[in-house]
């Protein structure tokens, strides 16, 4: 049987796991008077011998008597042995809590324990009722908000409803949009038509004003301009602001960097052709962020559920244990006390839940019940055998076929002979890319399983959708499949070679797995992990054009891994410049690398990821008006410097380039190095009561944190080796550059692990387990 301790740990929710009862504190508090009860010796207690009674046929007679007596005679109701006391305190006059407090009416034998028990109990009680209610009284207040927003929007789509009937009613679109907007009825005091001999201008300002009422805030309202037909000229805005970018959550994304859109002629001055469809797009846009902010809300309300009802099995638990340890019956009381509290007895979270299902099956789900659920409540996915299955075959192909590799390789000769110098020129490249991109994905889904283990939310830092998140054994079968085919490919390219075909077409097989991998990314069919595949080629896109985008966590968080795999992209770039000039057919390979542009393309490529993550982060001070993001755009370009200073000395080995480099390299890595440990890991805090580290720790062995900062610096230096250049051939030369850029894959993966943990912790100690979706229409209050 799973104690209830570990069943509370895997069940609450981890941004919120400081809020809910410390069961394990509790409980220690409850051995401790365990073993403050000390027995006392039998003599103390001696044996009462009655001389009217003595060893009969009788006694059990007398004693089933002496028992119905007790038991009809006694007073049902057993005396008190705890009191609890409700008090309220007020802060600033404001708001009202209730604080609980408990006196002992009878002494214990143990009492300075029993009392510590009880006031660390009442603290416990206080804190998940402070917690719950200011929770409820947020999510309260934000459905208030949603359901003002969903009527602005019925309005809006009401409006342009009438204008559409009315304008293919009429024969004149300048008098049908006229009569449309006379008998339009959305005001928001009595309902009625406008009369007939109304202007067109009062008919206006009772449409704005009607909205007005409504939380709609209008541009140049008190002043509205007339066009030259007499028009009025104004615009409606719709606030749909950007997603809010890394920690603090965020839904929708917009290309535009302002916050609101211009809604323009919305009411009485549609444009031809192409207005209607402007201002349905607009709407469809608004509908759909309140939609997403209806799903959050829903999942927030959950989480309080869940919340209340763990906290109160805790309760009932933890009362339990101290009536088996103490001998008497206290938990009743307690628990009366528990359940008249503001945590199990408000009733406001379930009746809201009810709501937010009724609203949203009527306005989103064409009352169809089911498919509103699918969205409130979305399915998990369900670990498959099938999957755990063909990454242990393709795990045992990839060992099998890349020791046929090494075998067949060296029969050949192929990293022994000078004459195969072409192969390592032309094939290499091809294949490393590939094995890069398996390294990668490995450690992916080396990062996917630590974080599930240490229950770190990282579908909800990346903002991903629950039901079609990747997990762990998906990337491990995508990484393990990938490494097979690129093996057996490999294989097949040297059995091919030994076989005597030509060398021109042996050569395309690097081409084919390549061309046939870029098909698979951007298969349009729902196989091959479609949702996933679309979610990568989209975050590339917002990493290229990062100034044009609001950056949320995931983005530069791929931005990140890119900068790590630069060797990858130099060998793309030599592999699309030796098919592209059809290399494989001549067997060239200094074709490219003689090339001035290609030479000159090294530096770009090798600068790209850098100035990527650097245009991200002053996007991010953009938006955030945080200086900090421009402390970490140097870091970047100190690392594009390093970068070009390194591919330059390697062309021209003098000693001023060496000792630019030495300098370059060292600032780089120390900036590096620094922005990791304390940004991005949050650790080599002095004052931390973890020496060096963090307060918050997820592993609960200090010593890994230490050892991975110091494998962190090692491979954080492992630049050392362009300077020092452990090179005798050209075989040696390019498995080294293998072996180095492998083992920054491996930092990286080994670095996003810390980095999440990090983003987690923040998360968990400003209590985020939702997200926070931007609403498409301003209050008129907020309207500055």
């Amino acid at each position: 049987m799973v104690k209830f301790s570990k069943e509370l740990e895997a069940q609450l929710i981890p941004e919120w796991k400081e809020a809910f009862v410390n069961y394990c504190q509790l409980k220690k508090q409850v051995k401790k008077i365990k073993i403050s009860r000390k027995p006392k010796p039998a003599s103390l207690y001696p044996i009462a011998h009655h001389p009217d009674f003595g060893r009969s046929l009788f006694d059990p007679v007398r004693k089933l008597a002496r028992t119905f007596s007790d038991k009809l005679f006694s007073s049902t109701e057993k005396p008190e042995i705890i009191q609890v006391k409700k008090r309220k305190s007020s802060e600033d006059g404001d708001d009202v809590e209730e604080i609980y407090q408990t006196e002992l009416v009878q002494l214990f034998s143990e009492e300075d324990e029993v009392k510590v028990f009880f006031a660390r109990l009442d603290e416990e009680l206080n804190k998940v009722n402070q917690f719950h209610k200011s929770k409820e009284t947020e999510f309260v207040g934000r459905g208030e908000i949603l359901k003002k927003q969903l009527d602005i929007l019925a309005e809006l789509k009401q409006i342009l409803s009438d204008r559409k009937k009315r304008s293919l009613s009429g024969s004149n679109s300048q008098r049908s949009f006229s009569s449309s907007a006379r008998n339009s009825d959305f005001s928001a005091g009595s309902p009625g038509e406008l009369s007939e001999t109304q202007s067109e201008t009062s008919r206006t300002d009772e449409i704005i004003e009607a909205l007005e009422r409504n939380g709609v805030s209008f541009i140049n309202s008190a002043t509205r301009h007339k066009t030259k037909g007499g028009k009025p000229k104004m615009s409606l805005r719709v606030d749909i602001p950007d997603a809010v970018a890394g920690s603090d959550g965020g839904g929708a994304r917009s290309i535009a960097t302002a916050t609101s859109v211009l809604w323009e002629e919305l009411v009485n001055n549609p444009r031809s052709g192409g207005g209607d469809f402007i201002n349905r797009k607009k709407i469809q846009c608004a509908e759909k962020m309140i939609r997403k902010a209806f799903v959050e809300l829903y999942k927030g309300l959950g989480l309080l559920k869940t919340y209340s009802s763990l906290n109160m099995i805790a309760f009932t638990k933890i009362l339990k244990k101290f009536d088996k340890v103490s001998g008497q019956q206290a938990s009743s009381s307690y628990l009366k006390v528990v359940k008249r509290s503001q945590f199990t007895s408000s009733d406001k979270v379930v009746r809201l839940m009810d709501e937010v299902e009724s609203i949203f099956t009527k306005h989103f789900a064409n009352n169809d019940r089911k498919k509103a659920m699918k969205f409130l409540r979305p399915h998990q996915q369900k670990d498959s055998h099938m999957v755990t299955f063909f990454v242990g075959l393709f795990t045992g192909c990839f060992v099998s076929l890349f020791s046929i590799y090494i075998i067949l390789a060296h029969l050949s000769g192929i990293f022994t002979s000078g004459a195969q110098v072409s192969y390592l020129e032309t094939v290499y490249p091809v294949f490393s890319v590939f094995a890069l991109l398996s390294l990668h994905m490995f450690m992916y889904g080396c990062n996917l399983f630590m974080w599930k283990s240490t229950r770190i939310n990282y579908t909800f830092i990346f903002e991903f959708a629950p039901n079609t998140a990747l997990r762990y054994r998906d990337a491990f079968l995508m990484g393990t499949t990938f490494m097979t085919s690129v093996v057996a490919a490999m294989v097949i390219h040297l059995i091919l070679r030994a076989a005597g075909f030509s060398a021109s077409e042996v050569d395309t097989i690097p081409g084919i797995l390549l061309l046939i991998f870029i098909c698979v990314l951007i298969c349009p069919f729902d196989t091959f992990y479609r949702p996933t595949r679309f979610c990568f080629i989209r975050i590339l896109r917002n990493i290229v054009c990062s100034p044009f985008y609001k950056v949320l966590m995931v983005d530069f968080f791929m931005a990140d891994q890119l900068t790590s795999q630069i060797p990858l992209l130099r060998h793309i770039e030599s592999t699309a410049c030796y098919f592209m000039a059809q290399s494989f057919r001549t067997h060239e390979y200094n074709t490219c690398k003689n090339g001035r542009i290609y030479r000159e393309l090294a530096y770009l490529i090798s600068f790209s990821p850098y100035f990527w993550r650097a245009m991200q982060c002053i996007r991010r001070w953009w938006d955030e008006s945080n200086p900090d993001h421009l402390v970490n755009m140097g870091k970047y370009v100190s690392a594009m410097i390093a970068a070009g200073v390194r591919i330059t000395y390697a062309r021209e080995s003098t000693t001023g380039w060496l000792v630019v480099v030495l300098v370059s390299s060292v600032v780089a890595t120390l900036y590096q190095l620094y922005w990791d440990f304390v940004k991005d890991w949050g650790l080599l805090n002095p004052k931390s009561k973890n020496a060096w580290l963090r307060d918050d720790l997820v592993l609960k062995n200090k010593n890994y944190y230490y050892f991975s900062i110091a494998l962190n610096l090692i491979l954080r230096v492992a630049w050392i080796e362009t300077i020092v250049r452990f090179r005798v051939n050209p075989v040696q030369s390019h498995l080294l550059d293998f072996f180095l850029a492998s083992l920054e894959v491996i930092r990286r993966g080994h670095w996003n692990f810390y980095r999440v943990e990090n983003e987690h912790l923040n998360n968990v100690g400003h209590f985020r387990a939702v997200k926070t979706v931007p609403l498409p229409f301003r209050d008129m209050d907020s309207d500055d």
